[in-house]
């Protein structure tokens, strides 16, 4: 999130938006973190005047606790309303080794 934070600050929305799905991946199987990331893309998006990002992350943010309590999120999913909600994305590896190093645990 610092570095999500420090891009926008710098005026680079790409990578801004790119700190932002790296974290969502991540945050993507605890409930609070993952409407929390949500929450930051609709809020980046607002600021951005991106309006059909914004409206994504809507839909996300109340998708988002349903498919916490079913457990049918699709992992790696960048959160992004540029791809599917639904659509399971391969995690990058260094992510990957993250996750499998305990992170999140």
């Amino acid at each position: 999130m610092a570095a999500y934070r420090s891009a926008e600050a710098l005026g680079n929305h790409g990578l801004a938006w790119r700190h932002l799905e790296r974290v969502h991946i991540i945050a993507q199987p605890f409930w609070g973190l993952h409407l929390a990331i949500h929450g930051a893309m609709f809020s980046l998006a607002i600021r951005q005047r991106d309006w059909s990002e914004a409206l994504g992350q809507i839909f996300r943010l109340l998708l988002a606790p349903i498919g916490a309590l079913t457990g049918k999120l699709p992992i790696g999913n960048t959160g992004r309303s540029t791809v599917s909600a639904f659509q399971p994305m391969p995690i990058p590896p260094d992510l990957l080794e993250l996750l499998q190093d305990g992170i999140g645990k």
